[in-house]
């Protein structure tokens, strides 16, 4: 028996809709990365991308547990000396919740040279108003 590998025309995606109000930022994450990759799909090859694209409403009303929100901190540098930034996890949740949970997706995923496509295919927004109606998302719990 031969082993059957996908090709790329033959990968159907789909479109799903999480509403992460109320869900704790590190589930959410895991099954959205879950979904970008196509882990759920039973044609899954680690080095195709055959995942679904993933529209994320209500990220500002996401939950962390403990006391990630005054410890975690998020640094960035620009290089200079004397430039580096930091942001806590509560002050990024109020300014941009979008980045936040895009940082976590991205730390959940391959780090290779699909992780850009990958993120791609990711839609995030802080309310609950999308322009992808068109799209006929799916509803995805968990």
């Amino acid at each position: 028996m031969k082993t059957y590998f996908p090709k790329s025309n033959e990968i159907k995606r789909s479109w799903y809709i999480i509403d992460a109000q109320d869900k704790v930022l590190g589930d959410v994450a895991t099954h959205v990365a879950d979904l970008l990759r196509g882990k759920n799909k039973p044609v899954f090859s680690p080095h195709l991308d055959s995942g679904d694209f993933v529209v994320v409403i209500n990220a500002q009303k996401v939950k962390v547990t403990g006391q990630k929100p005054v410890q975690k901190l998020y640094r960035s540098h620009s290089g200079y000396f004397g430039h580096l930034r930091e942001i806590s996890l509560k002050d990024m949740l109020e300014k941009k919740p979008e980045e936040l949970l895009e940082n976590a997706v991205a730390g959940m995923l391959p780090k290779n040279r699909m992780r850009k496509d990958f993120l791609k295919k990711l839609k995030i927004y802080a309310g609950s108003e999308h322009p992808h109606a068109a799209q006929q998302p799916q509803e995805f719990t968990f």
